[in-house]
């Protein structure tokens, strides 16, 4: 039995810059979301850890990484999905918020 290292991943951010995968970062944006929240932030970075790995890319849109957490929150908390979408989509005004409110009730009627 061989135990196969993890190699580095490096998140290409918005502007171009490449960055080593930090964990640490990640989680610390999931928790912001999820705060008083019933959801295990650890558990979503760590799927999301193993993904990454299991994609045997050694590199990945920021992007990418996002809407992965965003998947996630999504189906575990409506609550710190729309806390996350709203940083990380940027939401410039009530409409944006609303319209994403909007399309997240879309969605639930639609189960």
């Amino acid at each position: 039995f061989e135990v196969l290292e993890s190699f580095q991943i490096f998140v290409i951010k918005k502007n171009g810059e490449k960055e080593l995968f930090d964990r640490t970062k990640l989680l610390a944006g999931i928790l912001k979301a999820t705060q008083k929240r019933p959801v295990d932030a650890d558990e979503i970075v760590t799927e999301i850890e193993n993904e990454l790995q299991n994609s045997l890319k050694n590199e990945v849109e920021s992007t990418e990484i996002g809407e992965m957490v965003m998947e996630k929150l999504k189906v575990r908390d409506q609550v710190a999905y729309v806390r996350f979408a709203s940083v990380y989509r940027e939401f410039t005004d009530l409409d944006s918020f609303l319209d994403e409110l909007m399309q997240l009730r879309k969605e639930k009627k639609k189960k």
